[in-house]
């Protein structure tokens, strides 16, 4: 059975990532609280795989997590997109006017707003979790209360759907990456050959020019930079980490580039090579 860490209760979204990526495993997911909580549970047990929500097309990136990857010794070995619908959904025979409150992650009750906006009578309460609030609502039999999660969870604990897509935006998506033990990470990922992506994070000298000759090199190699984001760097005024992702043909010019790139590059880590996500689930 393969043992995958998330973040959030049985149900949420990085459960339902989970069982996605690994459709037709055994597959069991271990619930933490938190994602620096998760990554400790990983860092503890080498047999462990972990999948970690990295980015989102309306919140942007989840800067906390592209961190705690960094710190890690944790190699990404996959990605999946995953489109984040949400429903409505109470006890068993509930309907819309027997509601009156309303509970979820503020994330998600966000991006809910104009749906409940059109339901003034429900009391809009904030949860550490959507699939949590589900559960709650299974589990104490609460009459009267409704939540917003995904539909795994409304199904995962009883519950019956009363709206589905009730999201304001509906090209919502989250980009998911996971990661392994670097000793197991050949056994994770793909094969060679199926490698055509991978995640770097480097900072650069204070100089004129410094990330200009990095991009130019790049695109001398046709490697395609398809993500950059920049943070500061605590203690070091104006001085910044980059993470990057690079998508390619060839493993064999991409590791030209890396070795083309490094001389220009301070504290240059490669965080994976894996296999880029072409399907949306």
């Amino acid at each position: 059975m393969r043992k995958i860490t998330i973040q959030g209760e049985a149900g949420c979204y990085h459960d339902a990532a989970a069982h996605l990526y690994f459709k037709g495993e055994d597959v069991s997911t271990i619930p933490c609280e938190t994602f620096q909580s998760m990554f400790e549970t990983l860092s503890t047990d080498a047999s462990l795989t972990g999948i970690v929500a990295i980015e989102n097309t309306i919140a942007g990136p989840l800067l906390q997590n592209h961190e705690l990857l960094r710190q890690s010794s944790l190699r990404v070995v996959g990605e999946l997109k995953l489109r984040i619908s949400h429903v409505l959904c109470a006890l068993p025979g509930q309907r819309i006017a027997d509601l009156t409150e309303v509970n979820s992650h503020p994330m998600a009750l966000m991006q809910c707003d104009q749906y409940l906006r059109r339901h003034p009578n429900l009391k809009i309460v904030e949860h550490l979790d959507t699939a949590g609030s589900a559960k709650a609502i299974a589990e104490g039999h609460l009459t009267g209360h409704a939540a917003v999660c995904g539909e795994y969870a409304a199904n995962l604990y009883g519950l019956e759907i009363l709206e589905r897509g009730i999201e304001t935006n509906k090209r919502n998506f989250t980009r998911f990456l996971v990661v392994a033990d670097p000793l197991l990470a050949s056994e994770t990922g793909p094969a060679e050959k199926d490698i055509d992506k991978a995640s770097i994070v480097f900072t650069l000298p204070h100089t004129q020019g410094a990330l200009s000759k990095v991009l130019t090199i790049l695109s001398f190699y046709d490697i395609n930079l398809s993500k950059i984001q920049s943070t500061p760097i605590v203690g070091r005024e104006w001085e910044y980490r980059f993470y990057a992702d690079l998508t390619f043909d060839s493993l064999v010019r991409y590791h030209q580039a890396i070795d083309a790139v490094r001389p220009l590059m301070r504290d240059l880590a490669v965080l994976g090579e894996y296999a880029e996500a072409r399907t949306t689930y």
